[in-house]
């Protein structure tokens, strides 16, 4: 699996899944809300952690910046 995912991309995703645990834990969210939710930030905590999204390949996208080849002389 080559990653597709950026440094900020990873970060944003990793606070909004903290955001809905903590929404959820302290009661604000419930119901089939809470559950569409909690599915939504499962997925993006994995995604955060692995650094590739599955839904970036058929829609060609990747926000991982490109690596400078060749080194300064």
């Amino acid at each position: 699996m080559k990653q597709n995912m950026g440094l900020e991309d990873r970060v944003i995703r990793l606070v909004a899944a903290i955001a809905v645990g903590v929404l959820y834990g302290l009661g604000y969210i419930s119901g089939v809300l809470a559950i569409v939710l909690g599915v939504v930030a499962i997925a993006f905590f994995v995604t955060s952690l692995v650094g590739w999204c599955p839904l970036y390949l058929p829609l060609g996208l990747s926000t991982l910046r490109k690596k400078l080849s060749g080194g300064a002389k």
